[in-house]
């Protein structure tokens, strides 16, 4: 059944959290309302099926090269393949929405090991109607063919919601209830989400799901949901950081929780707590140009109200025992390595003092767990400097070694993929932690203060959340 205007304008609001009946659920709630894929072992062969795909990779030379994300939904299509759907793939490539997919499907073709047809232009932008190329192919398409669509950022409507406020909600509901009906009258009614890392407001993660008559989480998905992401909710540590001080929020609901003991900090993240920690104590800290006003349209910057919400943070958290593990000394913009930040500096890395500390506390932490009946959980997130430029890469590097030294003591270590994941890849190996998320942004929504999006849309759609 078509979804109204009027139906869709309830559905973008919820999805906003600006409706009084959104959906607020930890996410084992969520995940509890959304099926599987083997939810629709009865669809029959030849169905086609829309599938949300995690495309967003650069492949390599050869398979296993810049293609997790390509082979962590392999389970899934292959599922799809044995039972006969025509599976239609869309996703993403980067932010250009000139990025094309045609690389992507070539290597997904090797590793299935079958023919992926593309469409390169599929959606009229003006009017949000689906191409007749589409239907066309999914028509001439053989039980258990894949297709992929052209990279869907390639169109305006796909990124609508990523700025939307509440109040523009009347305006676009039009047009997103068109794409969302386009998709089920001339593409599939059964939508499968297999793009673990698609954490934004996507319409193709968001919106279309709300047209769809059956949803399930793919594969791999579901897998790191109720996997890894489990145990990461009773991380007793958490190292936290990163250039943008919004981190605070998710730290917060982390720390919420009641399990966390210990909290390392680093980049803007840990100058808002230095500055708040010493502000508790009637000292001060200079954060650099971090504090400075002129500086407030750089990510960089931390304002004077995140300051206030790090100190609530610190006093209630040592209120409950929680160990504060901050840096002591700071690489600047120079290359100089000081104690004390002036006004026109910018800390771009931790000193080497720091990284003493930090090998010492997390011997601390050793210590205090090593007689737990079940192994302990340390969640590490972000970078402690700027690593991409050699000459601030030296903290981040040499924290990567204490991950293997706390898997090696038998603590369970998670890797909150994104920049986490990167340094780990650069500086380390996969072995020297229990698991690296594919996906930074969305384990973090997962863990921390909102929902991820696309889990709220198939939630909603599970649960007929709105009115069709």
């Amino acid at each position: 059944m078509a979804i109204t205007v009027a139906a869709m304008e309830t559905w973008l609001n919820r999805l906003l959290g600006a409706a009084p009946d959104a959906p607020r659920l930890p996410l084992k709630g969520f995940l509890e309302g959304i099926g599987q894929l083997e939810s629709l072992v009865d669809v029959p062969s030849g169905t086609p099926v829309l599938v949300r795909g995690d495309t967003d990779c650069k492949p390599g030379e050869k398979v296993g090269k810049g293609d997790i994300r390509l082979r962590s939904m392999a389970e899934t299509l292959n599922y799809g393949r044995s039972k006969g759907w025509i599976q239609v793939i869309f996703g993403h490539i980067g932010r250009d929405p000139k990025g094309s997919l045609d690389k992507v499907r070539a290597r997904l073709a090797e590793i299935l090991g079958c023919e992926v047809g593309f469409v390169a232009d599929w959606l009229d932008p003006q009017s949000a109607t689906i191409l007749d190329a589409v239907p066309q192919a999914i028509r001439a398409a053989a039980p258990g063919s894949v297709i992929l669509l052209e990279n869907t950022r390639k169109y305006d409507v796909e990124t609508v919601l990523w700025k939307a406020k509440p109040k523009d909600v009347p305006a676009l509901a039009p047009k997103l209830a068109k794409l969302a009906n386009e998709f089920a009258e001339k593409v599939a009614k059964v939508y499968v989400h297999e793009a673990f890392s698609a954490g934004s407001l996507d319409s193709s993660s968001t919106v279309v799901p709300a047209a769809m008559d059956r949803v399930a989480l793919g594969k791999y998905e579901a897998g790191e949901f109720w996997g890894p992401l489990m145990d990461c909710l009773d991380a007793q540590l958490v190292v936290s950081s990163g250039l943008k001080i919004d981190k605070l929020d998710d730290l917060t609901a982390m720390i919420d929780r009641g399990k966390i003991r210990w909290v390392f900090t680093g980049g803007s993240l840990a100058m808002g707590l230095k500055k708040a920690a010493a502000e508790l104590e009637g000292q001060t800290f200079c954060v650099g140009v971090a504090e400075d006003p002129a500086h407030a349209d750089k990510p960089y910057y931390i304002p004077p109200a995140r300051v206030e919400q790090a100190k609530k943070l610190i006093a209630e958290g040592r209120q409950k025992g929680i160990r504060f593990v901050m840096p002591v000394d700071f690489v600047l913009q120079d290359g100089r390595v000081s104690t004390t930040i002036g006004p026109g500096d910018q800390q771009l890395d931790v000193g080497p003092a720091t990284g003493d500390y930090f090998e010492q506390k997390i011997g601390e932490f050793l210590d205090e767990v090593k007689s737990q009946s079940t192994p302990a959980v340390a969640f590490h997130n972000g970078v402690l400097g700027m690593f991409e430029d050699p000459k601030f890469e030296a903290g981040t590097r040499r924290f990567m070694t204490q991950l293997k030294r706390m898997k090696d003591a038998g603590v369970k270590v998670y890797v909150g993929g994104g920049e986490g994941g990167k340094a780990l890849e650069k500086y380390g190996k996969e072995d020297w932690v229990t698991h690296n998320f594919t996906a930074g942004g969305t384990v973090l929504n997962a863990l921390g203060s909102e929902p991820v999006p696309y889990l709220v849309a198939l939630w909603m759609a599970s649960n007929k959340a709105s009115e069709k």
